[in-house]
């Protein structure tokens, strides 16, 4: 079992390895001395891995509740939120049980916002079962859900007391969620690590699982630096929005239906590449992305998608904050007027 240590407000372990969703029952107890604990998952994680976490914490002395809500992005709403709420109101909560997020990034993004909001805050666990959740969404304390005006727009910061990564969770999952993931990962290498993006370029979506666990520890490592020198996202950590700010809008334009989060992050990514970085840079990230089946763009016009990037929590007045990596391994975080922003990238004036 390998473990990552995240030193931010609250320091909390990071497993990684085979076979933990079986084991998870006495971590999780170690962590919280929760006597009670929630598992809040989808029904589609729910049908795969549900028996298996309750059987778990429920041999560790666990008494287990589970709340179980449809799977997708559509999901990620008050309205869901407000149901996980009445849901432990009327099974008597306390501040001393916890809850269990089991899935993906809409059930780590929406458990962990009523975690940090339930009865003024309450410990959680991860148990990411999306490659996306175990290399990004499931690590740092962000936590959300989204408005019809976009994503993530409310939401707080509220650490896991632990993240439980079983790399077995992605042999399940469907092609088109492990290229979803991929969108992330490589956006790690772009921002910080040329050696993992050299690494990637060796392997396709076919072959990656030969290297997943050294890709995972990868990414979680480099999202436990960046965090520790920023917690509360105010200067470094906007370096892993790289891809985000037009990717956002890219979601937001097909109604969170179109394009998965990674892949409208690969195309934001390859679209501000395009404009940013030298031909030789532009076309290697291209071809990493080809290679893991997800887009270099989209064909909703520029002119439609720059002002949906307004609604991005990196805009600071008039200003717009986004990130740019013109050598592969690191990041910049640019700030330019909105109105400046819409016209260099070729969108209509705000």
């Amino acid at each position: 079992m390998q473990t990552i240590t995240v030193h931010a407000s609250q320091a909390y372990p990071i497993w990684i390895s085979h076979g933990l969703l079986a084991e998870c029952g006495t971590l999780v107890r170690q962590q919280t001395k929760a006597q009670t604990a929630v598992v809040v998952t989808d029904d589609t994680v729910n049908e795969l891995y549900g028996d298996t976490v309750t059987a778990a914490l429920e041999q560790s002395g666990c008494r287990v509740l589970k709340f179980v809500f449809p799977h997708g992005e559509a999901s990620k709403c008050s309205k869901t939120l407000n149901e996980i709420y009445d849901f432990l109101c009327g099974n008597n909560l306390t501040r001393t049980d916890c809850l269990v997020a089991l899935g993906g990034g809409v059930v780590g993004d929406i458990t962990g916002f009523a975690a940090a909001t339930y009865l003024r805050g309450m410990d959680y666990v991860q148990i990411p079962t999306t490659l996306l959740a175990q290399v990004d969404s499931s690590v740092g304390g962000k936590t959300a859900i989204d408005l019809p005006g976009g994503k993530n727009l409310v939401g707080a910061f509220k650490q896991p007391v632990c993240v439980l990564c079983d790399p077995d969770t992605l042999r399940t999952l469907p092609r088109k969620f492990l290229a979803d993931g991929m969108g992330e990962v490589i956006k790690y290498g772009m921002i910080w690590d040329e050696k993992l993006f050299a690494l990637l370029e060796q392997y396709d979506l076919d072959r990656i699982h030969e290297v997943m666990d050294q890709v995972i520890a990868s990414c979680v490592d480099i999202k436990r630096q960046v965090v520790e020198h920023d917690e509360f996202d105010t200067g470094e950590r906007m370096i892993l929005n790289f891809g985000h700010t037009l990717g956002h809008a890219v979601e937001s334009y097909y109604h969170y239906v179109t394009y998965t989060h990674g892949s409208a992050v690969a195309a934001g990514m390859c679209m501000m590449a395009k404009k940013t970085c030298s031909e030789d840079v532009y076309r290697r990230l291209c071809r990493c992305v080809t290679a893991y089946e997800l887009p270099t763009k989209v064909p909703a016009p520029m002119a439609e998608l720059v002002p949906l990037c307004g609604n991005d929590k990196k805009r600071a007045s008039a200003s717009l904050r986004f990130i740019v990596c013109q050598h592969i391994g690191k990041a910049e975080i640019r700030s330019m007027p909105f109105t400046e922003f819409a016209a260099w990238m070729g969108g209509e004036q705000a």
